[in-house]
This record gives C-alpha cells, sequence and structure tokens, in this order.
C-alpha cells in the first residue's frame, strides 16, 4: 500500500520468471550449456537456424518441466503444443521463438508464502511453459558495433507465470525467494541470478484498494530479488505520481536501471495477436504418458513446506527457524547430519542456534558456501556434545568454535591442546568463591540486603578467576549457598 496526495493505492503484481532448466543440452538440439565458455563455441546449426535444420525435442527438459510443475502442486497438462512465437531481433536467429502459448505444460498451481509475522499466504500460478532462450546482445564490446553471443540461444527455459496476486515488494521478493528454494530443491534451475539462469520480468498496476485493476507495465529482465524490490517501489511510486497528476499510465515494457534505482521505457507493450502464434508445423503435440508423470510425483523430493512442518512437529523447532533452515536443501540435510547422527539425539534447538548464529555468520565472513565450510556437521556436532556433558561451557565454546573455523581442528583437539575444559570440581570452585566472598564484604551485605542482581557480579569475579572455565551452574549453586 502506498499512500499518495489523494489517498492509498493499492499494488496488483505478477511476477514472470524465467528459469533456466538444468540440462546437459539445449531444448531442440544437442549443443552444450555450460556457463562461462567462449562466445559462439556452443551453438549447433539448430541453434544458429541454418536452412533445413530441425528442431529435435530434449526428453530431460521435459522430464524437469513435469517434476518443476508438480514441485509448485500445478496441474501437468498430458497434451501440450509448441508455437512460433515471431518477433525479429538481432539475438533471435530464426526470427521466431519456440514457445508454448494456448496449450502449456503445466496449468494452475499454488506456492505459499512464509509471511514475516507468522502467517502464510496463497499465491497461484497461472502457468508454466517451455521455451528457447534467445541469445545474447553485448554492447560493450565495440564502441560502434553489437556483438551477438548464441552460446545461451535454444537453452531451455521454464517460464513460471504468478496470478497478480502479490501485494508488496516484500511478498514479491518472498516469492522470489521461496519459487528459487524449490526449483533448487528439485534440482531443476541452479536458482543463480548473477549468471542469469533465473530472470524475473514484473507486472505492476496501481488502483484504490479493492477497485478495479489499473494499466500495467512490465519491467523486462530483472536479476536479483533486491533489484525487484527496488523495481517495484520505484515503479510504484511513478504511476501513482502519474495518476495523482490527472495522466494516464501508459501500458509499456520498461527496464530497471540499478545504477539509479529506476524504472525506464524500452518501448510499447506488445499484445500476443502480435507475436502472431502458430502451432509449430515441425513439432508434434507433445503427449505424456499418466504413469510416468506419477512415477516422477512419487520420486520428487520432501520440498520445504513439508520439511519445515516435520522440523515443527519432529524437533521442536519455531516456524521461524524451521524456516531459515530448509531454506536451502544443503541446509537442511547439515542441520539434521548435526541433530540425529545415527541416534545421537543432539539438542535441536541448540544445534538450530548454532547454525543459524555463529556457522552462518562464519559463512558471510568468509564468502563460502556451506560445501565448502571448514567446520562439517560432524565437527559443529563435537562441539555440541561437549558443551552437552559439561567439558566446556558455552562461552567458551564460541572461542573454540572461531578456532576450529582457522585450523580445521576438531573441537576435542583444540580443548585439549588450549587446556579449556570447564571447571566442574566443586572444592576448586568453593575455594575461589570463600576468596572472592571473604573480600568483597559490601557487595556481600548488598545481597544479603535483597539485591539479587548482585549475584551476576559474583558470577563474573569467579568466571574471571578461572578464565572463563568454570561450571557458571556449579558456580551459581554454590554462590547462593555460601551467600545466603
Amino acid at each position: 500500500m502506498i499512500e499518495g496526495s489523494s489517498g492509498a493505492w493499492e499494488m496488483v503484481i505478477g511476477l514472470e520468471v524465467h528459469a533456466q532448466v538444468i540440462t546437459d543440452s539445449k531444448l531442440f538440439s544437442g549443443a552444450a550449456t555450460a556457463f562461462g565458455a567462449e562466445p559462439n563455441t556452443q551453438v549447433s546449426l539448430v541453434d544458429a537456424a541454418m536452412p533445413g535444420m530441425l528442431p529435435v525435442l530434449n526428453a530431460k527438459s521435459v522430464e524437469q518441466a513435469v517434476r518443476t510443475g508438480l514441485g509448485l502442486n500445478a496441474k501437468i497438462n498430458l497434451t501440450s503444443v509448441f508455437e512460433r512465437k515471431n518477433y525479429f531481433y538481432p539475438d533471435l536467429p530464426q526470427g521466431y521463438q519456440i514457445s508454448q502459448y494456448l496449450e502449456p505444460i503445466v496449468g494452475e498451481g499454488i506456492l505459499v508464502l512464509d509471511l514475516p509475522d507468522g502467517g502464510t499466504k496463497e499465491v497461484g500460478i497461472e502457468r508454466l511453459h517451455m521455451e528457447q532462450d534467445a541469445g545474447k546482445s553485448l554492447h560493450d564490446q565495440h564502441p560502434q558495433k553489437t556483438y551477438i553471443d548464441l552460446n545461451r540461444s535454444g537453452v531451455t527455459l521454464m517460464e513460471i507465470v504468478s496470478k497478480p496476486d502479490l501485494r508488496s515488494a516484500e511478498e514479491a521478493a518472498l516469492y522470489m525467494t521461496k519459487l528459487r528454494s524449490i526449483l533448487r530443491y528439485l534440482g531443476t534451475c541452479d536458482g543463480n541470478m548473477e549468471e542469469g539462469s533465473l530472470r524475473c520480468d514484473v507486472n505492476l498496476s496501481m488502483r484504490r484498494p479493492g477497485g478495479p485493476l489499473g494499466t500495467r507495465t512490465e519491467t523486462k529482465n530483472v536479476n536479483s530479488i533486491r533489484f525487484i524490490r527496488l523495481a517495484i517501489e520505484y515503479e510504484a511510486r511513478r504511476q501513482v505520481a502519474v495518476l495523482e497528476d490527472g495522466g494516464s499510465v501508459v501500458q509499456e515494457t520498461r527496464l530497471f536501471d540499478p545504477e539509479r534505482g529506476e524504472t525506464r521505457s524500452m518501448r510499447s507493450k506488445e499484445e500476443a495477436h502480435d507475436y502472431r502464434y502458430f502451432p509449430d508445423p515441425d513439432l508434434l503435440p507433445l503427449v505424456l504418458d499418466p504413469d510416468w508423470v506419477e512415477a516422477l510425483r512419487r520420486d520428487l523430493p520432501e520440498l520445504p513446506d513439508v520439511k519445515k512442518a516435520r522440523f515443527i512437529s519432529d524437533y521442536g523447532l519455531s516456524a521461524y527457524d524451521a524456516g531459515l533452515l530448509v531454506a536451502e536443501r544443503e541446509t537442511a540435510a547439515f542441520f539434521e547430519a548435526v541433530v540425529d547422527p545415527k541416534g545421537a539425539g543432539r539438542d535441536a534447538k541448540t544445534a538450530a542456534n548454532w547454525l543459524t548464529g555463529a556457522f552462518f555468520a562464519a559463512l558471510n565472513r568468509s564468502g563460502l558456501d556451506i560445501a565448502a565450510a571448514p567446520v562439517d556437521a560432524a565437527g559443529l556436532g563435537g562441539l555440541l556434545d561437549l558443551i552437552g556433558d559439561g567439558t566446556i561451557s558455552g562461552r567458551i565454546a564460541k572461542d573454540v568454535f572461531d578456532a576450529m573455523w582457522e585450523s580445521g581442528k576438531s573441537a576435542a583437539a583444540i580443548v585439549e591442546e588450549k587446556g579449556l575444559k570447564q571447571i566442574s570440581d566443586t572444592g576448586e570452585i568453593e575455594a575461589i568463591v570463600d576468596g572472592i566472598i571473604a573480600g568483597n564484604a559490601k557487595q556481600v551485605e548488598q545481597f544479603k540486603s535483597g539485591n539479587e542482581k548482585i549475584l551476576g557480579w559474583f558470577v563474573g569475579q569467579v568466571m574471571k578467576a578461572t578464565q572463563g572455565k568454570a561450571n557458571p551452574g556449579v558456580v551459581n549453586q554454590i554462590l547462593r549457598r555460601k551467600l545466603s
């Protein structure tokens, strides 16, 4: 919702997400799809649209699209049709794109957002269809010329179209985050927005709350979740300013300029009839075997929503902690490897706190992903065991963890090397407590006068005297007994 000078305005947002499918070859050719190859080195005669070349459908691409549809709780259409979407651009050698229009491979589905207030919101999926990617125009290689790289030409894309159910930049960001997570769980798209394998077109219009839909604009090819938020916030303010000034929003395609943080006009918005869609005469309708689709359904991995519910019920985690842990499949697997390796049954809440706290912070500082972390699940589990059995205190454990991260050594080895074992011997602790009580009569009197807070000061003195090695529980018990 945006407050304008004339009252409140409501955003109506729909997203069209282009997800590059994980396959070894392109949608209609055997050319490779690896990112970062030298320009025009992964181009077949089909991709370059040489005369007489015919497309041959990649079965793996079909499987990945169906698995994605199943993961989005969407209807799988057993018959779908490839059509030609006609437009002319330098990086589109054929002069048309093979896509799907009237009969896509996947129909309506649902994606559930986890809202910051703990609630949820269902966002409708309108459709998912397969299409070829275009090539890439390079405008920065020559002062007067544009170069064309066709490596991306023909790569399989899934276009996932949401219904206009989103009402804020925050909801759009949550939608993209959740969709990216599902795609990565399924292994159908790597979700790497920096490399262009996940891109988003933002359709946005403004209206009075609950009123009729306004005229929408489409901001093309936004390639980060942060930029999606910024593009929506800018475009919403721009449209409100136009409407409150008495003008009309023009239906058009726009681009987001991340350096200026603003959208700018690119061209008038095309309608479907502008592309002159018609069934591709070189491709038969795609007919799927229902038994094959069901086999794919049975083979799906446990997806984020189901895993989150299980983490809450099985491990007693909060919805917030469970949501953080299941956001990435690798993180969820790491957590379970820490908590329950062969029935060790470590405390799940403690493991979640360490993983989302010190461990995530260390990953961020180091710029590493979880697979490359110098502390693995067994290593973190070993540290938790030392805390659990009283060998080290929680405070000492933080220092041990830092040393593990730097050295790659186990927690037990570091504790032994540095002599960090917690002091739980009551006799030793009593002697230290007696000395502190004897030397601080004023503070003793404050405690006896009812100042409970002074107990923390005494605990601090004992911990200081033992270099943090005293067992805090034992220290508290002895202090209370002695002071009373």
